[in-house]
Protein backbone atom coordinates (compact mmCIF):
# COMPACT_ATOMS: atom_id res chain seq x y z
CA UNK A 1 0.00 0.00 0.00
CA UNK A 2 1.30 3.46 -0.90
CA UNK A 3 1.91 5.57 2.20
CA UNK A 4 -0.86 8.09 2.73
CA UNK A 5 0.13 11.75 2.92
CA UNK A 6 0.19 13.46 6.29
CA UNK A 7 -3.32 14.58 7.17
CA UNK A 8 -5.08 11.99 5.01
CA UNK A 9 -7.95 10.16 6.71
CA UNK A 10 -6.65 6.65 7.31
CA UNK A 11 -8.84 4.90 9.91
CA UNK A 12 -12.10 5.10 11.83
CA UNK A 13 -13.28 3.35 14.94
CA UNK A 14 -15.96 3.54 17.62
CA UNK A 15 -16.51 2.26 21.14
CA UNK A 16 -19.79 0.55 21.97
CA UNK A 17 -21.23 -0.45 25.36
CA UNK A 18 -22.68 -3.54 23.65
CA UNK A 19 -20.08 -4.69 21.15
CA UNK A 20 -22.00 -7.75 19.98
CA UNK A 21 -25.11 -5.69 19.21
CA UNK A 22 -22.98 -3.18 17.29
CA UNK A 23 -21.43 -5.96 15.22
CA UNK A 24 -24.87 -7.34 14.41
CA UNK A 25 -26.17 -3.90 13.40
CA UNK A 26 -23.27 -2.96 11.13
CA UNK A 27 -23.18 -6.43 9.58
CA UNK A 28 -26.78 -5.80 8.49
CA UNK A 29 -26.14 -2.26 7.20
CA UNK A 30 -22.72 -2.74 5.54
CA UNK A 31 -22.24 -6.49 5.24
CA UNK A 32 -19.14 -6.29 7.42
CA UNK A 33 -17.40 -9.35 8.80
CA UNK A 34 -15.39 -9.16 12.02
CA UNK A 35 -12.14 -10.32 13.59
CA UNK A 36 -11.87 -10.00 17.37
CA UNK A 37 -8.36 -9.20 18.57
CA UNK A 38 -8.93 -11.18 21.75
CA UNK A 39 -8.51 -10.37 25.42
CA UNK A 40 -4.92 -9.17 25.05
CA UNK A 41 -6.14 -6.47 22.64
CA UNK A 42 -9.13 -5.53 24.76
CA UNK A 43 -11.36 -7.26 22.21
CA UNK A 44 -10.67 -4.51 19.69
CA UNK A 45 -12.44 -5.83 16.60
CA UNK A 46 -11.63 -5.12 12.98
CA UNK A 47 -14.53 -4.91 10.53
CA UNK A 48 -13.91 -5.84 6.91
CA UNK A 49 -15.63 -5.25 3.60
CA UNK A 50 -14.79 -7.16 0.44
CA UNK A 51 -11.63 -5.03 -0.06
CA UNK A 52 -10.30 -5.69 3.44
CA UNK A 53 -10.28 -3.89 6.77
CA UNK A 54 -12.80 -1.04 6.86
CA UNK A 55 -13.13 0.12 10.49
CA UNK A 56 -12.62 -0.78 14.13
CA UNK A 57 -15.18 -1.51 16.86
CA UNK A 58 -14.37 -1.90 20.54
CA UNK A 59 -15.95 -2.29 23.96
CA UNK A 60 -15.32 0.45 26.55
CA UNK A 61 -11.91 0.49 28.17
CA UNK A 62 -11.84 -0.89 31.72
CA UNK A 63 -12.66 1.92 34.14
CA UNK A 64 -14.31 4.10 31.49
CA UNK A 65 -17.33 6.09 32.66
CA UNK A 66 -20.67 4.40 32.02
CA UNK A 67 -21.99 7.58 30.38
CA UNK A 68 -19.09 8.02 27.96
CA UNK A 69 -20.52 9.08 24.60
CA UNK A 70 -20.61 6.55 21.78
CA UNK A 71 -19.37 7.87 18.46
CA UNK A 72 -17.08 7.36 15.50
CA UNK A 73 -13.55 8.77 15.56
CA UNK A 74 -11.61 9.59 12.39
CA UNK A 75 -7.83 9.20 12.41
CA UNK A 76 -5.42 11.22 10.29
CA UNK A 77 -2.17 9.76 8.98
CA UNK A 78 1.10 11.12 10.29
CA UNK A 79 4.70 9.96 9.87
CA UNK A 80 5.50 11.25 13.38
CA UNK A 81 2.68 11.26 15.92
CA UNK A 82 4.79 13.03 18.57
CA UNK A 83 5.67 15.88 16.22
CA UNK A 84 2.07 16.26 15.04
CA UNK A 85 0.88 16.25 18.66
CA UNK A 86 3.24 19.16 19.25
CA UNK A 87 1.78 21.06 16.29
CA UNK A 88 -1.72 20.52 17.71
CA UNK A 89 -0.75 22.34 20.90
CA UNK A 90 1.01 25.10 18.98
CA UNK A 91 -2.20 25.84 17.09
CA UNK A 92 -4.47 25.95 20.12
CA UNK A 93 -5.69 22.36 20.27
CA UNK A 94 -4.98 19.75 22.91
CA UNK A 95 -3.93 16.13 23.00
CA UNK A 96 -6.34 14.04 25.09
CA UNK A 97 -4.59 10.66 24.91
CA UNK A 98 -1.10 9.64 23.83
CA UNK A 99 0.81 9.47 21.65
CA UNK A 100 1.06 5.81 22.60
CA UNK A 101 2.36 2.74 20.82
CA UNK A 102 -0.18 0.06 19.98
CA UNK A 103 2.09 -2.96 19.78
CA UNK A 104 3.58 -3.43 16.31
CA UNK A 105 0.53 -1.91 14.66
CA UNK A 106 1.38 1.77 15.02
CA UNK A 107 1.22 4.81 17.28
CA UNK A 108 -2.01 6.61 18.08
CA UNK A 109 -3.21 9.75 19.79
CA UNK A 110 -6.58 11.37 20.41
CA UNK A 111 -6.81 15.15 20.19
CA UNK A 112 -9.26 18.05 20.02
CA UNK A 113 -9.26 21.27 18.03
CA UNK A 114 -9.82 24.59 19.88
CA UNK A 115 -13.60 24.06 19.71
CA UNK A 116 -13.50 20.54 21.12
CA UNK A 117 -13.82 18.62 17.85
CA UNK A 118 -12.26 15.23 18.57
CA UNK A 119 -10.07 13.34 16.10
CA UNK A 120 -7.26 10.81 16.10
CA UNK A 121 -3.71 10.53 14.81
CA UNK A 122 -2.29 7.30 13.43
CA UNK A 123 1.38 6.69 12.71
CA UNK A 124 1.28 3.37 10.90
CA UNK A 125 3.39 0.37 11.77
CA UNK A 126 2.14 -2.95 10.48
CA UNK A 127 -1.44 -1.61 10.37
CA UNK A 128 -1.71 0.98 7.61
CA UNK A 129 -5.39 1.77 8.05
CA UNK A 130 -8.25 1.40 5.59
CA UNK A 131 -7.61 -1.30 3.01
CA UNK A 132 -9.46 0.85 0.48
CA UNK A 133 -11.15 4.24 0.15
CA UNK A 134 -13.64 4.03 -2.66
CA UNK A 135 -17.31 3.59 -3.51
CA UNK A 136 -17.46 -0.09 -2.56
CA UNK A 137 -20.33 -0.94 -0.22
CA UNK A 138 -19.23 -0.61 3.40
CA UNK A 139 -15.99 1.31 2.83
CA UNK A 140 -15.02 4.74 4.12
CA UNK A 141 -15.36 7.36 1.39
CA UNK A 142 -15.49 10.88 2.91
CA UNK A 143 -15.51 12.95 6.08
CA UNK A 144 -16.47 16.46 7.12
CA UNK A 145 -15.43 18.66 10.00
CA UNK A 146 -18.76 20.15 11.08
CA UNK A 147 -18.21 23.32 13.09
CA UNK A 148 -19.87 26.53 14.25
CA UNK A 149 -16.62 28.40 13.66
CA UNK A 150 -15.50 27.70 10.06
CA UNK A 151 -12.74 30.30 10.15
CA UNK A 152 -11.15 28.64 13.20
CA UNK A 153 -11.32 25.16 11.64
CA UNK A 154 -9.85 26.54 8.40
CA UNK A 155 -6.93 27.86 10.43
CA UNK A 156 -6.36 24.98 12.86
CA UNK A 157 -6.47 21.86 10.68
CA UNK A 158 -4.47 23.37 7.77
CA UNK A 159 -2.03 24.74 10.35
CA UNK A 160 -1.46 21.27 11.78
CA UNK A 161 -1.55 19.22 8.58
CA UNK A 162 -0.58 21.73 5.88
CA UNK A 163 -3.87 21.53 3.98
CA UNK A 164 -4.83 23.93 1.23
CA UNK A 165 -8.32 25.40 1.72
CA UNK A 166 -10.72 25.55 -1.25
CA UNK A 167 -13.96 27.43 -0.57
CA UNK A 168 -17.16 26.49 -2.38
CA UNK A 169 -18.44 29.26 -4.65
CA UNK A 170 -21.90 29.50 -3.11
CA UNK A 171 -23.24 32.45 -1.15
CA UNK A 172 -25.94 30.33 0.53
CA UNK A 173 -23.60 28.15 2.61
CA UNK A 174 -20.08 28.13 4.01
CA UNK A 175 -18.40 24.95 2.81
CA UNK A 176 -14.78 24.13 1.97
CA UNK A 177 -12.63 21.16 1.07
CA UNK A 178 -9.07 20.60 2.20
CA UNK A 179 -6.30 19.07 0.13
CA UNK A 180 -2.56 18.45 0.40
CA UNK A 181 -0.76 20.44 -2.27
CA UNK A 182 -2.39 20.04 -5.67
CA UNK A 183 -3.87 16.66 -4.79
CA UNK A 184 -7.52 15.68 -4.67
CA UNK A 185 -9.59 16.91 -1.72
CA UNK A 186 -9.14 14.77 1.38
CA UNK A 187 -12.12 15.92 3.42
CA UNK A 188 -14.64 18.71 3.79
CA UNK A 189 -15.50 21.41 6.30
CA UNK A 190 -19.11 22.45 6.82
CA UNK A 191 -20.73 25.11 8.98
CA UNK A 192 -23.22 23.69 11.47
CA UNK A 193 -26.62 25.12 10.63
CA UNK A 194 -30.22 24.33 11.49
CA UNK A 195 -31.02 23.68 7.83
CA UNK A 196 -29.05 20.44 7.83
CA UNK A 197 -28.12 19.54 11.41
CA UNK A 198 -30.61 18.92 14.25
CA UNK A 199 -30.68 21.56 16.99
CA UNK A 200 -28.03 20.95 19.62
CA UNK A 201 -25.72 18.98 17.34
CA UNK A 202 -22.20 19.36 18.80
CA UNK A 203 -19.25 20.16 16.54
CA UNK A 204 -17.73 16.92 15.30
CA UNK A 205 -16.08 15.04 12.47
CA UNK A 206 -18.77 13.30 10.45
CA UNK A 207 -17.73 10.05 8.74
CA UNK A 208 -19.32 8.82 5.52
CA UNK A 209 -19.43 5.22 4.28
CA UNK A 210 -20.36 4.16 0.75
CA UNK A 211 -23.44 2.00 0.22
CA UNK A 212 -25.04 0.35 -2.78
CA UNK A 213 -28.48 1.69 -1.89
CA UNK A 214 -28.99 4.65 0.47
CA UNK A 215 -32.70 3.98 0.98
CA UNK A 216 -32.07 0.37 1.88
CA UNK A 217 -29.47 1.45 4.46
CA UNK A 218 -32.04 3.85 5.94
CA UNK A 219 -34.69 1.12 6.09
CA UNK A 220 -32.25 -1.33 7.68
CA UNK A 221 -31.21 1.24 10.27
CA UNK A 222 -34.82 1.92 11.25
CA UNK A 223 -35.69 -1.77 11.33
CA UNK A 224 -32.74 -2.44 13.64
CA UNK A 225 -33.75 0.31 16.11
CA UNK A 226 -31.69 3.22 14.82
CA UNK A 227 -33.04 6.46 13.38
CA UNK A 228 -32.43 9.09 10.71
CA UNK A 229 -30.96 12.51 11.48
CA UNK A 230 -30.98 13.80 7.91
CA UNK A 231 -32.19 12.67 4.50
CA UNK A 232 -32.29 10.65 2.42
CA UNK A 233 -31.47 13.46 0.00
CA UNK A 234 -30.15 13.57 -3.54
CA UNK A 235 -27.07 15.66 -4.30
CA UNK A 236 -24.42 16.07 -7.00
CA UNK A 237 -22.21 13.78 -4.90
CA UNK A 238 -24.80 11.02 -4.48
CA UNK A 239 -27.91 10.11 -2.53
CA UNK A 240 -27.09 10.40 1.18
CA UNK A 241 -28.49 10.20 4.68
CA UNK A 242 -27.12 10.71 8.17
CA UNK A 243 -28.07 7.89 10.53
CA UNK A 244 -27.86 7.10 14.23
CA UNK A 245 -27.26 3.53 15.28
CA UNK A 246 -29.17 1.99 18.23
CA UNK A 247 -26.35 2.92 20.64
CA UNK A 248 -26.22 6.56 19.53
CA UNK A 249 -23.26 6.67 17.13
CA UNK A 250 -23.95 8.80 14.05
CA UNK A 251 -22.59 8.20 10.56
CA UNK A 252 -23.48 9.12 7.00
CA UNK A 253 -24.13 6.79 4.07
CA UNK A 254 -23.92 7.71 0.41
CA UNK A 255 -24.74 6.00 -2.86
CA UNK A 256 -22.28 7.76 -5.18
CA UNK A 257 -23.85 6.22 -8.30
CA UNK A 258 -27.11 8.11 -7.78
CA UNK A 259 -26.28 11.77 -8.42
CA UNK A 260 -28.57 14.73 -9.08
CA UNK A 261 -27.53 18.25 -10.12
CA UNK A 262 -24.29 19.89 -11.15
CA UNK A 263 -21.12 19.60 -9.10
CA UNK A 264 -20.30 22.80 -7.18
CA UNK A 265 -17.27 24.89 -8.04
CA UNK A 266 -14.44 25.59 -5.57
CA UNK A 267 -11.89 28.37 -5.49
Amino acid sequence: MTARPEGAPCWADATFPDLESAKSFYADVFGWTFEDGGEAAGHYTQASSESGVAAGLAPPMPGAADDSPTGWTLYFATPDAAATAGHIGEHGGRVVTGPMEVGPYGTMAIAEDPDGIRFGLWQPGSHEGFAAINDEHGTYCWAEVDTRHPERADAFFPGVFGYRVHKMRDNTMDYAVWSVGDGDPLLGRAELSGDVFPAGTPPHVGICFAVDDCDRAVETTRRRGGDVSFGPQDSPFGRMATLRDPQGATFTVIDVDRTVGEMPQFS
